[in-house]
C-alpha cells in the first residue's frame, strides 16, 4: 500500500512539473528604446539597436517568435515581474542587488563607465572636488548607486529618466557632467552634431562592486529553463560568429570583452 501511495505520489509530481514546464515558441524581450547604440526608439515607434539585434537572433537561434516590447526603464523589473514580457536585455549591468529580484543570463556585453562633459571642464573626481557640482545620471542606474555610495550628499545628484534628458540639460549648462556607460554616452552625444564639443573626463570605471559583471539578460527566478536556453543561444551565437557580425554594426572594439 505505503509503495502503491509513493508510485502514485511520483507520477503527480512529475505530471505537475511537465505541467508547469514551458514550451519557449515566442519570447516577449522588453527593451528600453532610449539608450543608444543598443536600443532606441525610431520616429515611427520602431525600436532598433543592438538588443533589437540580439533578441531577434536569440530568438531565431531557440527557434522561437520573438516579440519586442518597450518599457522605460524606471519600470523595467518591476513589468518582467509582473509578466509583461519574459526577460529584459536593454544594457542591464549584472548586479548582486538586483540578483535578489531576478536571476540573469552570462554577460552579453562588458563596457566600461565614463564621465563626460564640455570640453575643458575641469573637474576633481574626488568628494571635495565635486562638492556641489552638478552630475547627470539616469535614475535607478548602477550610475546613480555609484555616485550615492563614493560621493554622498557632497556631489548634486540629478536624476533623469533617460539619458536623452540629460544630455539636453548638459548642452544647456544646467549641469557639469554625465556618468554613463562609455558607448551609450559616444552614440548619444559625441558622435552626434555638436559632439564635437564634449569630451570623457575622469576615470574610467568598471569596478564589478557598482557596475556588476558585464550585461546580462534578466529572467524571472522562476523561469530556469528560459535562463538555460538563452545562455546556450548566447554561447551558439558567439560560436557561429553571429554574435560578433551584430556587434561589428554597432562598435569599433570588442563590446564582449574577455
Amino acid at each position: 500500500m505505503k509503495k502503491w501511495v509513493l508510485a502514485t505520489a511520483l507520477v503527480a509530481s512529475t505530471l505537475a512539473g511537465a505541467a508547469q514546464a514551458k514550451d519557449w515558441k515566442v519570447v516577449r524581450f522588453g527593451i528600453e528604446g532610449a539608450y543608444p547604440p543598443f536600443s532606441w526608439t525610431e520616429p515611427s515607434g520602431e525600436l532598433k539597436g543592438f538588443d533589437v539585434d540580439m533578441a531577434n537572433a536569440l530568438c531565431k537561434e531557440m527557434q522561437a517568435k520573438c516579440k519586442i516590447v518597450a518599457q522605460d526603464w524606471d519600470g523595467i523589473i518591476p513589468s518582467l515581474l509582473a509578466r509583461k514580457y519574459d526577460a529584459i536585455i536593454a544594457a542591464m549591468s549584472i548586479t548582486e542587488e538586483r540578483k535578489k529580484k531576478v536571476d540573469f543570463t552570462g554577460k552579453y556585453a562588458l563596457i566600461p563607465n565614463k564621465f563626460v562633459a564640455k570640453k575643458g571642464t575641469d573637474l576633481n573626481f574626488t568628494k571635495e572636488g565635486l562638492k556641489g557640482v552638478k552630475v547627470g545620471v539616469q535614475r535607478a542606474t548602477t550610475h546613480d548607486k555609484y555616485l550615492t555610495d563614493n560621493y554622498g550628499s557632497s556631489v548634486d545628484i540629478v536624476r533623469y529618466g533617460s539619458f536623452d534628458e540629460a544630455y539636453l540639460d548638459l548642452r544647456a549648462g544646467r549641469i557639469a557632467t554625465v556618468l554613463g556607460d562609455a558607448s551609450a554616452l559616444e552614440e548619444g552625444l559625441l558622435n552626434k552634431p555638436g559632439g564635437k564639443a564634449y569630451e570623457f573626463i575622469g576615470p574610467s570605471l568598471t569596478n564589478p562592486k557598482w557596475f556588476g559583471d558585464g550585461f546580462g539578460i534578466a529572467v524571472r527566478k522562476q523561469d530556469k529553463d528560459l535562463t538555460k536556453q538563452l545562455n546556450e543561444a548566447i554561447q551558439s551565437l558567439r560560436e557561429k560568429g553571429v554574435y560578433q557580425k551584430i556587434a561589428s554594426k554597432y562598435f569599433a572594439y570588442d563590446v564582449y570583452g574577455q
